[in-house]
């Protein structure tokens, strides 16, 4: 189930893979999305995090085009991480910054006004039907390019 919280965007036309990055505490969880999205065509894994700090350096050093990045980490959560990218003069030197698809495995009704505050695209749980993830985070990357 997925909450956006930017309007939908017409699909990409693009025919590049999505530069993808994905941010979790957990190695196991990165891993499990890793596999599961190099399985599809259209996606690319570039870079991967342990928590809000390291995605923003992450982000600094890497073109992306969507950050797929849990909520509750420690040190530096996503939601304060998500801020500060969107934000970010050095992310920006590189052009957009990336859309951020944030992830829970709590209520998503909780986390939605203080994610579309902090400038996400959506917030799915963590146990997401495959489709509809590869779905938002092609709807989150055709969004970034009409900003």
């Amino acid at each position: 189930m997925s909450q956006p919280v930017a309007p939908a965007a017409k699909p990409a036309t693009e025919t590049a893979p999505l530069r993808i990055a994905l941010v979790d505490d957990s190695r196991s969880q990165r891993e499990g999305w890793a596999i599961l999205l190099g399985s599809q065509p259209g996606f690319e894994v570039v870079g991967e995090a342990g928590d809000g700090a390291q995605a923003l350096a992450l982000a600094r050093r890497e073109r992306l085009d969507v950050l797929l990045m849990d909520i509750q980490m420690p040190r530096v959560n996503g939601l304060v991480a998500a801020e500060r990218i969107r934000g970010d003069a050095q992310v920006r030197e590189l052009g957009r910054a990336p859309q951020i698809v944030l992830v829970t495995a709590v209520d998503l009704d909780d986390h939605v006004p203080a994610a579309a505050l902090a400038g996400a695209y959506a917030v799915l749980y963590k146990d997401v039907d495959p489709e509809a993830l590869f779905e938002t985070l092609r709807e989150a990357a055709a969004y970034r390019g009409e900003q």
